[in-house]
């Protein structure tokens, strides 16, 4: 049995820094834009709530809770799926960063058997550089058949990856305060979209996220090891699914925290240009990560890509 240590690190690993930032020019297919636009929830503007009054992790910038105005605008159901993203790919040639750098994070669990050289992340060593990572191969080469199914989120995309696609379809990544609004359907600062009752290991299984002894054991309690699809447990008050837990969801904003800690601020001059992302993913658990919570927040390089990190879009009205 492989011994995994003790985590250290948010559940999001990072590329190093010499990692060569692809922006590909994708141009908008009105077609498809108007379609999807159409098929979209419609958040309702106008007084938003952002953050909390009561933070689950100190110092990650969830607190304080505050007002802000939100225009009206579209979002997505779901997050973006494989077969969506395949039909983007098909239509525009479009190849994502993962397969031009030639590699990618793939969780230790998810590794398989006959790929025998894998890199850890030293700062989080359940996480694995795998060479041939990438959207459609999501654990490694040759793994496309056993893990690739045209109704899960696509992962293995990286923020310009999701910015491209937005462009193809007209929309645009959400900012954290519209990804909250939307997330809270109108029920004020709680937890989850659902309300405040926890998620746990026994017998309320409301997302998709850990059960067990994370990173060692998952017993799969809500019915999954890893991705669910797109459009599974029960949507929010307004109709979106999978808003906690599954997957992260890339934001259009920058990864900032207001602070004057000196740890806080040393943490966060390693993450220049990071981007924010919410919402947790099938790898969180409260005894480790318990940021699969609408005011949770995660920073994570724009070219990273992992076996857990998708993302949904939106549409101003």
């Amino acid at each position: 049995m492989t011994t995994i240590e003790k985590p250290t690190t948010c559940c999001t690993p990072n590329r190093p820094a010499t990692s060569q930032i692809i922006d590909a020019q994708v141009a908008l297919d009105p077609v498809i834009a108007a379609k999807l636009k159409d098929a979209a929830i419609a958040a309702e503007g106008g007084t938003g709530l952002v953050g909390t009054a009561r933070a689950g992790i100190a110092n990650d910038g969830e607190t304080p809770l505050r007002k802000t105005r939100i225009r009206s605008f579209r979002v997505s159901a779901t997050t973006v799926t494989n077969a969506e993203f395949k039909a983007f790919v098909d239509a525009t040639g479009y190849v994502t960063e993962a397969e031009r750098i030639g590699w990618s994070f793939v969780f230790w669990a998810q590794v398989p058997e006959t790929i025998e050289m894998t890199q850890a992340v030293p700062e989080a060593r359940w996480w694995r550089r795998v060479d041939g990572a990438n959207w459609r191969d999501i654990n490694g080469p040759e793994t496309q058949a056993d893990t690739w199914h045209p109704d899960h989120p696509v992962v293995q995309i990286s923020w310009n990856d999701a910015r491209a696609y937005c462009t193809w379809v007209g929309g645009r990544l959400p900012t954290e305060a519209e990804w909250e609004h939307a997330a809270r359907g109108g029920l004020g600062d709680v937890k989850f979209p659902w309300g405040d009752a926890l998620p746990n290991d026994t017998d309320h299984f409301p997302c998709n996220i850990w059960q067990g002894r994370f990173p060692e054991i998952n017993s799969a309690r809500d019915g999954y090891l890893t991705t669910a699809p797109a459009k599974s447990f029960e949507p929010n008050t307004i109709g979106l699914y999978n808003l906690v837990g599954n997957v992260w969801e890339w934001t259009s904003d920058a990864y900032t925290i207001k602070s004057l800690k000196k740890d806080v601020r040393a943490r966060l001059a390693h993450m220049k240009g990071f981007k924010l992302s919410k919402g947790g993913s099938f790898l969180c658990h409260a005894s480790y990560c318990f940021r699969y919570r609408i005011a949770a927040r995660s920073g994570t390089s724009p070219d990273s890509a992992t076996t857990h990190h998708g993302f949904r879009v939106v549409w101003s009205e």
